[in-house]
């Protein structure tokens, strides 16, 4: 699998305004050994997005964080866009360190991309996980979360 993280950011900043809002940036998007996807995305420390202990707004890592998500999601099944559109179902955050400073979103595929798109050819509505840590710039957690989403057939 080839991805061209350049475009699967400039998408995902056309269409999420708010992710543009916020100065959201695109680290990395890539393929992985076992045929997953990892996109990492980060959230420069501007005063714009603190919260009242001078760190990242809670509202501001979700974000973060449904972007990562959302990357990965585009990078994994962009090709499918014809055919169904991606949808964001649920998502949990677990917020379990005070964050200072710019923070990065790791977000990772929780099962194969040919699973879910045998499931859609099938004539499913699949649902996924996307895994995504949300850490300091020196790599110290701070949150995690899990968003579901599916794939909506046209």
């Amino acid at each position: 699998m080839t991805i061209d993280s350049r475009q699967v950011a400039a998408g995902i900043l056309q269409s999420v305004p708010f992710a543009r809002t916020l100065g959201i940036e695109f680290v990395e998007v890539a393929p992985e050994a076992d045929g997953g996807v990892r996109a990492v995305v980060r959230l420069p420390d501007t005063s714009a997005t603190h919260n009242h202990v001078g760190g990242p707004h809670a509202g501001a890592m979700f974000t973060l964080g449904e972007t990562a998500s959302g990357a990965v999601v585009l990078a994994a099944f962009g090709q499918l866009l014809d055919r169904a559109v991606p949808l964001a179902v649920r998502a949990e955050i677990a917020y379990r360190k005070l964050a200072m400073g710019a923070v990065l979103a790791t977000a990772r595929l929780g099962r194969p991309a040919s699973e879910v798109v045998a499931e859609l050819e099938a004539g499913q509505r699949p649902e996924f996980g996307i895994e995504v840590e949300i850490a300091t710039e020196d790599g110290t957690p701070t949150s995690a979360m899990t968003v579901i989403w599916t794939l909506r057939p046209n």
